[in-house]
């Protein structure tokens, strides 16, 4: 069997397992567009993402992913569920406790809270392009009208709050981002258009106090990610 897609709290899930498994396991919290139905998820429809889950599968990992509410914007709901799923996954599968997390864009905001929430749980972290700060991503997108409006829209259903309220919450946000967990975190930017260029703008500034050194490549070097992944996620299997 190479997965098993099932459902809780109404959300699909999906484990994709490996031939030769290490017993080493792999979360995976997608971006905007990430999605996991009955069948099938984002991450196996696009060729990118594929490459890297067969990698990891063939490498003995077993990776398990949520649709996670769709465009969740990191709401306290979705960082329950993947907190959830990471129980479930694990009392029925045969995996070590610790697993290894990666997240792409807007899941980044989902992933820090599991670093404070799950830190005695969490191997290593991943961060693909990530959004690290809903106030500043807020902030880029103020330039783009049409863009700006949906995204409002989405953070309002997914935090479950009206557009003043919302407002509020945002203005009190603090500029500083707390990634100092323990958690061993590697963070990768694919410089692939103008907007993840600005985008790496606002990740130097919001790591400018950290000691965390982003890696930064070209669109050419992303079938390098796969191995760029597993060559990290090594470097944390020696203690079990």
């Amino acid at each position: 069997m190479e997965n098993r897609n099932f459902q809780m709290d109404t959300q699909w899930n999906i484990i994709h397992y490996p031939e030769k498994p290490t017993g080493f396991g792999v979360l995976i919290i997608g971006d905007e567009r990430h999605f996991v139905d009955e069948s099938k998820c984002f991450w196996t429809q696009n060729e990118g993402k594929l490459a890297i889950i067969n990698q990891l599968r063939q490498s003995g990992y077993t990776i398990f992913s949520s649709n996670l509410y769709g465009r969740n914007w990191g709401s306290d709901q979705a960082v329950d569920l993947a907190q959830r799923l990471y129980q479930q996954v694990i009392r029925s599968e045969i995996l070590n406790n610790k697993v290894h997390l990666i997240a792409e864009g807007m899941g980044a905001l989902v992933a820090v809270k599991l670093m404070e929430k799950m830190k005695g749980q969490l191997r290593s972290v991943v961060l693909l392009n990530p959004i690290l700060s809903l106030k500043k991503h807020i902030e880029l997108e103020k330039e783009h009208k049409f863009f700006y409006k949906k995204l409002i829209r989405e953070l309002t259903a997914a935090h479950k709050l009206d557009q003043l309220t919302l407002a509020q919450e945002l203005e009190n946000m603090g500029d500083e981002v707390n990634l100092q967990s323990g958690v061993p975190l590697k963070i990768i930017h694919v410089l692939s258009s103008g907007k993840s260029y600005n985008q790496s703008k606002q990740l130097q500034q919001l790591l400018a106090n950290t000691d965390i050194s982003p890696t930064y490549i070209v669109p050419e070097k992303k079938q390098q990610l796969g191995s760029m992944i597993k060559k990290f996620f090594n470097q944390y299997e020696k203690v079990l």
